[in-house]
């Protein structure tokens, strides 16, 4: 596999929404940004069709996330190691199998990895925060039972609706990546007063301005 300098690339920064990357628009309204919208299907295809304009870009993937931890500070913002398409499988009374451990698909096929898509140490070593375990999923649930599932075949840290989706293009077209994100709430908790959303959005922006200067050599 063919190793970037990312010293001399350009950045894309993607988000599912304009809210959660709003406050980068006016830090840095230079940088190139694209919005993919809500969920796996649009993060693909989205970042697909922009493929074709990148010429040496790494793209930085910025979001919120909830956490399965409730020792994970809300408003944490952390680094993602690596991701899975989790609800991708069976469900038959009541009992989940993820569509590796089903015997139709090979878990160590490329991309994947054991059944997870992992980024490189070259792109992590440029921020200096927690490096977690994400799982992504078309549907955000308040059910016990889904969390338990999850829990029990991921053991992930926090979860997204786009993270597998940016590993997955990016591994496949061999484009550098680092997904960034802040927690807003824990895992199942619906009751959006106890989110931290604005401070999780404020904290993803700091980080995400520091990880582009360095990035780009700026002060």
């Amino acid at each position: 596999m063919v190793k970037h300098e990312i010293c001399a690339m350009q950045i894309l920064v993607i988000a599912a929404t304009e809210h959660e990357i709003e406050p980068l628009r006016t830090q840095k309204p230079g940088v190139q940004v694209l919005i993919t919208g809500v969920g796996v299907p649009s993060a693909i295809y989205r970042l697909q069709k922009h493929i074709p304009q990148l010429n040496d870009t790494i793209i930085i993937q910025a979001g919120i996330a909830g956490s399965f931890d409730t020792g994970l500070p809300l408003g944490q913002t952390v680094l993602i190691e690596r991701d899975c398409f989790a609800d991708l499988g069976i469900e038959e009374k009541g009992n989940y199998t993820p569509v590796f451990k089903t015997g139709l698909t090979n878990a160590d096929e490329f991309p994947f990895t054991n059944g997870w898509l992992v980024n490189a140490e070259d792109n992590l070593k440029h921020a200096n925060l927690p490096r977690l375990k994400a799982i992504t999923v078309n549907k955000v649930s308040d059910s016990a039972v889904q969390k338990q599932q999850y829990i029990h075949e991921f053991n992930a840290d926090v979860e997204s609706m786009e993270g597998a989706a940016l590993h997955y293009v990016c591994l496949q077209e061999n484009i550098p990546f680092i997904q960034l994100r802040s927690v807003s709430n824990y895992v199942g908790e619906r009751d959006k007063t106890k989110w931290k959303m604005k401070e999780a959005i404020e904290n993803l922006n700091a980080a995400l301005s520091i990880l582009i200067n360095k990035i780009t050599g700026q002060p």
